[in-house]
């Protein structure tokens, strides 16, 4: 095994880490977020099909754009964040299978049938995004992922005419509320078994 991480980047990237309600005005320079995806794509997916793809809103207008179709709590905390990342998945990700998976060009093949293909992009995006939560706490900002939003809505003006589909947001930035108290989380007993 790999030796541990110190207690420090564990409280960073899990204990101490929260989902933020509302961000400190401000905007941060593109190589935070070119940091962030430098990052996050290193993490595994499967046969590294890779099949996020993330949209930075960063400006006011790309904010705004994204919070209509959001629900209204979650537009009203998210606005003043440094970004709102729609977290997405490409269901073409296979035509990107030659360069992703070089040793095995005709693995694009495998995804041929379209509920696998739909499966592995929704699995492993999700995963991606995640590791985009990771990434971003890892560079010390704060995150907020939701869903509430109108997927069809946001699909369309942003995704027309593509294949690509939305899975979930994500605020990013440096957040300024008081988190509530933690919530509980299941035991290892009530969650996990080893057999």
């Amino acid at each position: 095994m790999s030796e541990q991480l110190d207690d420090t980047a564990l409280e960073r990237l899990f204990l101490s880490a929260r989902s933020r309600n509302a961000w400190r005005r401000e905007s941060l320079p593109d190589s935070v977020w070119h940091q962030i995806y430098d990052l996050l794509k290193m993490g595994p997916t499967s046969a590294n099909v890779s099949p996020a793809r993330f949209i930075f809103c960063t400006s006011d207008s790309a904010k705004a754009r994204v919070a209509r179709h959001m629900s209204a709590t979650n537009a009203a905390k998210s606005l003043d964040a440094a970004a709102i990342v729609i977290i997405a998945q490409d269901l073409e990700f296979a035509e990107k299978m030659p360069i992703l998976f070089p040793h095995n060009p005709g693995a694009r093949h495998w995804f041929s049938d379209p509920q696998v293909k739909k499966e592995t992009a929704f699995r492993n995006a999700t995963l991606q995004g995640a590791y985009l939560i990771l990434a971003a706490r890892a560079v010390g900002l704060d995150c907020g992922p939701m869903s509430g939003f109108d997927q069809e809505a946001l699909d369309a003006d942003f995704f027309a005419g593509t294949a690509i589909r939305s899975n979930f947001l994500c605020a990013l930035g440096h957040g300024i509320d008081t988190p509530f108290d933690r919530l509980p989380r299941l035991t290892f007993d009530e969650a996990c078994q080893i057999v």
